[in-house]
């Protein structure tokens, strides 16, 4: 098997777009959000065995969720944990990961994954995934995975293709003319018609020396902050050493850090059915189980009268849920929390934004 590849698997952050389900001690990538009866995370580092050795699958995360991590996959070794003091985006992230592994191994190629996702066909992953370390191997190139769009999303990040129509359809490597980040809806139509974009998956693959290179080049606010990682990685001073760095450190992508300025930004074209779950939109979106009327629901007992695509969920799923007349809307009920509000993202976030104000503390 791939001796010197890897795959890195990113569950930092808090993830609470899914409050009051996901709470800042529980965030939803350690939840099953999808309904499969795995959490997110899992769902990652499965779809990640069989295309690296077992030893070569890391884990980075919170340093405060590694019980969590060493739960859920408790075949992870130890050291395949790396934890972050604090959440400072993927710039941060990825320059950990990638002076972690050429600490341990200097010809390390390496594929980066958010847990925040759901693929439908794993098989097709682990094909793509592969092919791209395997050509990430052989060409000093920085890989980010496109998946052709199916529509016009606004939701998602858009990478165009040099070459244009023509290129896309070929169904082989192609270099990045542009990056752009969640076009609106106008945007995001002419994107689609044109057949010159794909969906930005958010997986990259690369060889660690050269994402090192980008990353001193185009990110040194952030690089500058792990000199004397040779000395201190894989050491009794790492934990102390990571903190200083990361106290230090900016918040920022890597998207936004690197790919989108780099001169070696090439995308893989993909088949497999991906999608980015950062809205209880895209999770309504991906979820099976919807009635006659597009409703989701995970109670037994329930009597709906003209309602149509909600969402309703309840940690009691014996309850009896009674609704007449809600479109659209978000219904979750918890243990402390009753939830009610509209589908829309935007609504949805100035409502729970409340749950910061003082007095909310335990909900969090």
């Amino acid at each position: 098997m791939r001796s010197n590849q890897y795959c890195i698997i990113m569950a930092g952050g808090h993830l609470n777009r899914f409050w009051p389900i996901s709470r800042e001690e529980m965030p939803g990538h350690f939840l099953d959000i999808s309904g499969s009866g795995k959490s997110l995370v899992r769902m990652a580092y499965d779809r990640c065995v069989g295309i690296v050795p077992d030893s070569n699958i890391l884990v980075i995360t919170l340093g405060k969720y590694k019980d969590i991590v060493t739960k859920q996959i408790p075949e992870l070794p130890e050291e395949n944990i790396l934890l972050e003091p604090y959440a400072r985006h993927t710039g941060p992230c990825v320059a950990y990961t990638t002076y972690t592994l050429l600490k341990r191994n200097p010809k390390a190629v390496m594929a980066v994954t958010p847990a925040d996702i759901i693929v439908k066909d794993e098989q097709l992953f682990k094909e793509a995934l592969g092919n791209a370390l395997d050509y990430a191997e052989k060409n000093p190139v920085l890989m980010a995975l496109g998946v052709k769009p199916s529509r016009p999303d606004t939701e998602f990040g858009y990478i165009q293709a040099v070459g244009g129509k023509v290129a896309c359809m070929k169904n082989e490597p192609v270099k990045v003319k542009t990056f752009t980040e969640k076009p609106d809806r106008e945007i995001a139509e002419v994107f689609f018609r044109s057949g010159e974009f794909f969906w930005n998956s958010g997986i990259f693959v690369w060889q660690a020396s050269v994402i090192k290179e980008e990353m001193e080049k185009y990110i040194p606010e952030v690089t500058r902050l792990f000199d004397g990682w040779e000395g201190a990685i894989g050491t009794t001073a790492e934990e102390v050493f990571i903190e200083r760095a990361y106290t230090d450190s900016v918040k920022i992508s890597i998207d936004y850090g690197v790919m989108e300025k780099t001169d070696r930004a090439w995308v893989y074209p993909v088949n497999f059915d991906w999608s980015d779950i950062n809205s209880w939109d895209s999770l309504y979106s991906n979820l099976p189980g919807k009635d006659a009327n597009g409703n989701l629901s995970n109670t037994r007992s329930r009597i709906l009268q003209k309602d149509r695509r909600n969402i309703i969920l309840s940690s009691n799923k014996d309850k009896l849920v009674a609704i007449r007349g809600l479109e659209d809307c978000i219904v979750i009920d918890t243990d402390d929390v009753l939830l009610i509000c509209p589908r829309d993202d935007r609504q949805y976030k100035e409502l729970v934004t409340g749950t910061g104000m003082p007095g909310f503390d335990e909900y969090r």
